[in-house]
């Protein structure tokens, strides 16, 4: 059974979506030069939005694919990073491979095998092994020998001949600690992922210097504030609770996901956020405005970095095939983030 006839999109409809004229509607869906790259991308994407299907002759044939190896999808910044990775990619031509490792499920090892099984042009790799220093680098290594140009999104290695992408999480950890204490407060905590991860480590370096800076507290007595849990609601309701024993009257998070478990573990107690304690999460992911208290965050700059990621791939593969090498961009692009102030942080109580 079929539906009914689609009828052709009218011009102004579609030029109102991607917010273009009408001429430059119908050069693109005729197929005529002059329209940049950006451009026609979003005119395709007021297709899309407006349920329109593409005219045959706009049917790109595809550069080639490219694999997407994340974490798990659960924590919504991943999907949030995978998103913009695919809508770059798609700008360039080539079409996304999106590969997710879970718990039981195959290994990042396992994901590369069956990519390159698959003939990838190549791969980028989020939140991965390479953020992991425990993890044996040379599997990396392996790779560029094979000829797959890869990048590297949040964890950095001095031993990985790559591409990587982060965001300055001391720098993030330094400007919470900052907003706290300009509330009033002075028994901050940290609850961050494991110690073995790259972010974490950056993360929990940043509040160390923060805490010396702002309280002149030693070393020893700011590492005393940190908890290293997992990254995840459960991870930071037991950070919280042992901050909270501590008499910490704001904490700090490394992702949005472990504030809305601190923010759990206060309500429990019967204590109010922000009244006893302030809470502060990182990532800034889409829906965490619309919490119960709407939640102050670091802001991770995913549009940037993923844009950047992207960009340097495509270098990357165009390197690949002239047969050159650019030393200078295998290296770590910072990105800064920024500090969103929403409810979920007040004046320190008392």
């Amino acid at each position: 059974m079929t539906g009914p006839p689609q009828h052709p999109p009218r011009l102004s409809d579609v030029a109102a979506q991607a917010q273009v004229s009408e001429a430059t509607v119908s050069r693109v869906l005729n197929g005529r030069a002059g329209v940049a790259a950006g451009t026609r991308q979003r005119v395709l994407a007021a297709l899309d939005v407006l349920g329109h299907e593409r005219p045959v002759r706009l049917r790109r044939r595809s550069a080639g694919l490219v694999g997407l190896v994340i974490p798990e999808l659960t924590n919504p910044i991943f999907p949030a990073f995978a998103q913009i990775i695919e809508q770059a990619l798609a700008g360039h031509g080539y079409t996304p491979v999106l590969c997710t490792q879970m718990p039981g499920g195959a290994t990042e090892d396992e994901l590369v095998e069956q990519l390159e099984e698959r003939g990838v042009t190549g791969i980028v790799f989020l939140s991965g092994l390479h953020a992991d220093t425990r993890a044996d680098p040379s599997r990396y290594a392996r790779l560029t020998a094979r000829g797959v140009p890869y990048v590297l999104i949040n964890g950095y290695h001095p031993g990985i001949d790559a591409p990587f992408v982060s965001p300055d999480d001391g720098a993030a950890a330094r400007m919470a600690v900052r907003h706290l204490a300009e509330l009033g407060h002075e028994r901050i905590g940290l609850a961050v992922g494991p110690v073995r991860y790259v972010p974490s480590r950056r993360k929990a370096e940043g509040f160390v210097a923060a805490l010396g800076e702002s309280f002149g507290l030693s070393r020893g007595q700011a590492e005393r504030r940190v908890q290293h849990t997992l990254f995840s609601v459960e991870g930071g309701d037991a950070a919280a609770a042992a901050l909270l024993d501590q008499g910490c009257t704001g904490i700090v998070c490394g992702s949005d996901l472990m504030a809305l478990g601190a923010v759990r573990a206060v309500r429990r107690r019967g204590l109010d956020v922000p009244g006893d304690l302030s809470v502060v999460g990182f990532d800034d992911s889409q829906l965490i405005a619309f919490t119960d208290p709407p939640l102050t965050t670091v802001r991770q700059p995913v549009h940037a970095m993923a844009t950047a990621a992207v960009g340097a791939l495509i270098e990357e593969i165009h390197d690949r095939d002239r047969g050159e090498r650019d030393a200078v961009r295998h290296t770590e692009f910072v990105f800064q983030p920024e500090l969103v102030v929403r409810g979920s942080t007040g004046p320190a109580p008392g």
